[in-house]
């Protein structure tokens, strides 16, 4: 076995990323303040070709230098917009046939290894606040909670795991389906 150089893994320019198709998928950070977890969310964005970020109120947003420190310049890459009106933008978004999804521990949650993607959808994952989560006003409007499944003391994970974990659950649909 031998490490890939960077040659051998045939990255895609920032532009080539601008216009490829992008699997119809969006994080949403409500009131998430570590510039390092934002910095990852762009990052999964990039990695996924995802179709970009919604910051909600609150948020650290680009050019911060937490932010670029753990984006690597996936601010560059990754669409994003900030909006300090969150429950108007989300609800935008659903009226254009987007499917709001909590990622949170609520009494609804339904496992995320339980939840089948269709590719047919169009899905924006919601992620909350580092110590309380989603506002309950942003809960209100969601569709639906998806919870990890967790077996150890904590039951809670970083933002930027979380995020990692369910933005690979649903970009595998498309990575599955694109060979």
């Amino acid at each position: 076995m031998k490490k890939l150089s960077l040659k051998e893994l045939q990255r895609i320019s920032a532009e080539e990323f601008q216009n490829r198709i992008k699997i119809p998928v969006l994080f949403c950070a409500d009131q998430i303040r570590s510039g390092h977890n934002i910095g990852s969310l762009f990052r999964i964005a990039d990695a996924f070709a995802m179709e970009g970020i919604i910051l909600g109120p609150y948020c650290v947003k680009p050019p911060h230098p937490e932010i670029e420190k753990s984006a690597l310049g996936a601010t560059r890459t990754v669409n994003w917009l900030q909006s300090d009106h969150i429950v108007t933008e989300l609800n935008n978004y659903k009226s254009q046939g987007y499917q709001l999804i909590a990622i949170e521990q609520t009494d609804k949650s339904i496992l995320l290894n339980q939840f089948d993607v269709d590719r047919k959808g169009k899905y924006i994952l919601i992620l909350g606040h580092e110590i309380n989560g989603i506002g309950q006003d942003v809960l209100d409007i969601c569709d639906l909670s998806l919870e990890i499944p967790q077996s150890g003391t904590k039951h809670s994970l970083n933002v930027s795991v979380a995020a990692g974990i369910v933005a690979w659950h649903f970009a595998k649909e498309w990575i599955n389906n694109d060979k």
